[in-house]
């Protein structure tokens, strides 16, 4: 094993689309996914095999037990896309984007690293706004309805565009 280049972080993955499309177009770069269900596990591994991909590794877990493990400043980018909404109000404060995990990701990523969110859900996108808007650690770099260019659309996006459901993006840099 080779030392990547740069270090990324997917937290919630889910079938790993984006995840390995991300590893197998940029092999010098270490890539690791977070996601505490097995199936998605399952898939992602297929998906690594398959792609014979040696650039990925897996925490099967909760991603704030892998953020407290991790070194400051360690990764170059952490990718949160289509989190669990959380809908209700009484359940607001389970999402995942809240000033614990932002001072987390703030301590875990690199001063210029990015921290990219997708949602369709227009509640959320307001939420993770706010959130990571007032932040000190964070200034964002890109809120909108356009794509990034180096985007891998995800099985969910692509359902929820199906469905009639915008997404909206999200680029913050870490400074």
């Amino acid at each position: 094993d080779t030392v990547p280049e740069a270090v990324r972080l997917e937290i919630g993955f889910g079938g790993g689309e984006h995840l390995v499309a991300q590893a197998a177009s940029n092999p010098t770069i270490g890539f690791m996914g977070c996601e505490p269900f097995v199936n998605g596990v399952a898939k992602l591994l297929t998906q690594i095999d398959e792609q014979e991909l040696k650039n990925v590794r897996i925490y099967p877990n909760d991603a704030r037990h892998l953020l407290n493990a991790l070194p400051d400043g360690s990764l170059d980018a952490v990718f949160v896309l289509y989190a669990d909404p959380w809908p209700k109000k009484r359940h607001a404060e389970r999402r995942f984007i809240g000033k614990e995990n932002l001072d987390s990701l703030a301590r875990v990523l690199k001063t210029g690293g990015q921290l990219r969110l997708a949602t369709d859900v227009a509640g959320l996108a307001q939420w993770m706004r706010e959130q990571a808007n007032v932040h000190a650690s964070f200034v964002c770099a890109y809120d909108g309805p356009q794509a990034p260019a180096d985007w891998v659309p995800t099985r969910y996006e692509q359902k929820g565009i199906a469905a009639g459901r915008s997404p909206e993006y999200f680029i913050y840099r870490r400074v």
